[in-house]
């Protein structure tokens, strides 16, 4: 037990921390570039972490590869890229909550293309975490009127869609160990942000040193050390232990932002955080599945 409350905190800390480098790294590199070179650290620590536990990459006419590439595409390359632009004006914070917000629009998604039924219980939870995903595009007096940033925000919640999306189309892939589907979508992704990044121009100069720090931090911590603690989780204690560890990284980003970025704290955000983790709960299945997906931050 204080193994796993020890792997608990850091998951947490990781992942809340990682809104917060992220706004700091934005501010040092181009988006598609953090992206890229998180990515390639992440993608090489799971590598290796990967053969030193036995496991070896398929053939590349393994039908995995396809399927994988597919999944790291849209499920690390496309939101992180998303969430690296909106944050370029919107606080890690707010960004966190959004993301959060993930849950319950996989609910929908599965009813549709999963076979899990939209029950009333999922159906609350979902109109009440929506709810809370407005109130962060009013203004600070509640009314109608949308705030300034609101497209910037609307950029991360396509990011929250993707995620969502990945962990539908997730059910779909073929059997395989975590560790190497991880393997396979950060190695895909890695290769398919860096060919992104090249296109888009290469930089006349080199990032300050704040920035590379931001690039260790994202792609060692919550890219890479993040997943193979994450699996460690499921595998130990299965998937409800993760979802319990999940309410808390959107509260850590706030208070992260807060101090360590001078973010203004916002009581629309903690209100909004707060209706968007109650309709998580309400909408969890009383029974979460064995096999999970990896879900970097």
């Amino acid at each position: 037990m204080p193994v796993f409350i020890g792997v608990a905190v850091i998951l947490i800390l990781i992942w809340g921390t990682a809104y917060t480098m992220v706004g700091v790294g934005v501010d040092y590199i181009r988006p598609i570039w953090l992206v890229s070179m998180r990515c390639i650290l992440g993608a090489i620590l799971v590598t290796i972490f990967a053969y030193l536990r036995g496991h070896r990459l398929p053939k590349l006419n393994d039908k995995r590869w396809a399927v994988y590439i597919f999944l790291g595409a849209v499920g690390m390359v496309l939101p992180f890229w998303l969430i690296s632009i909106g944050q370029v004006t919107v606080d890690s914070g707010i960004s966190a909550i959004i993301v959060g917000a993930m849950p319950i629009m996989t609910i929908i998604m599965a009813h549709f293309f999963a076979n899990e039924p939209l029950t009333w219980r999922k159906f609350l939870g979902f109109v009440v975490g929506f709810f809370g995903i407005v109130i962060l595009f009013l203004p600070d007096n509640f009314s109608l009127a949308l705030i300034e940033d609101w497209k910037a925000q609307l950029t991360i919640v396509g990011a929250a869609f993707f995620y969502a999306f990945t962990t539908v189309a997730a059910k779909r892939a073929p059997e395989t160990s975590a560790l190497v589907g991880s393997m396979i979508m950060l190695i895909s992704a890695a290769v398919t942000s860096t060919i992104m990044a090249v296109s888009s121009g290469i930089p006349d100069t080199l990032p300050a040193a704040m920035g590379w720090y931001m690039v260790l931090g994202l792609g060692v911590g919550s890219t890479g050390i993040g997943i193979v603690l994450y699996l460690w989780v499921v595998e130990k204690s299965g998937p409800s232990a993760l979802a319990k560890i999940n309410y808390f990284p959107p509260v850590v980003s706030v208070i992260a932002g807060v101090w360590i970025l001078g973010e203004d704290f916002q009581y629309r955000a903690v209100l909004a955080l707060a209706i968007i983790l109650l309709g998580v709960f309400i909408a969890r299945p009383k029974r979460q599945r064995r096999q999970v997906k990896p879900q970097p931050h």
